[in-house]
């Protein structure tokens, strides 16, 4: 008896002290997110490429063989953000995530205007102010409305094999994410 009351005191011992070491080491690890890591890479609206060509491993962690991926943060507070790209490819999506990494809008190529990648992302005031004049530049974009104020916008495209290649790599160096 006296041996299993010893085991049960150092087990319920050793727990508190793991317990004690993640509360400590909380802080620490939960600053080291993917928002932190795109932060310290590059600016807001400037597009990072994600993948095994990326040097933080945050963002070197390739989710999916067959496609290619791009994110940029933003802000709502400084106006619209809109998504271009001139290249064609055989299927695009982008996601807008808020800051904590919580999913709020997906969109894809069957979404758009003739598969062409242009889209804008917009809080309620802003679609507000766009419905009362739409430009013509803007006439057929996509519009993802969000509640969020910062957010993190994620481009994928599909390279179904290594000759579409050229073609996504294209797409990404004319891929735009820019305040309006």
């Amino acid at each position: 008896m006296l041996k299993f009351l010893h085991a049960l005191m150092l087990g319920l011992f050793g727990a508190a002290a793991v317990h004690i070491a993640i509360l400590f080491l909380l802080p620490t690890y939960s600053e080291r997110d993917v928002w932190a890591a795109m932060a310290e890479e590059a600016d807001p609206y400037a597009l990072v490429r994600l993948g095994k060509g990326n040097a933080n491993p945050l963002l070197a962690e390739e989710q999916n063989p067959f496609f290619e991926t791009a994110a940029c943060r933003f802000d709502l507070e400084n106006g619209m953000v809109r998504l271009t790209a001139a290249e064609r490819v055989p299927f695009w999506s982008f996601s807008v995530y808020d800051r904590d990494g919580f999913n709020v809008f997906n969109a894809n190529d069957r979404s758009a205007t003739n598969s062409e990648l242009d889209a804008l992302v917009v809080n309620a005031a802003q679609l507000l102010e766009l419905r009362k004049g739409v430009p013509e530049t803007l006439a057929s974009s996509l519009i993802a409305q969000t509640t969020i104020g910062e957010g993190m916008v994620v481009i994928r495209a599909f390279v179904p094999d290594e000759s579409w290649r050229i073609i996504v790599e294209r797409f990404f160096e004319g891929l735009r994410c820019e305040a309006l």
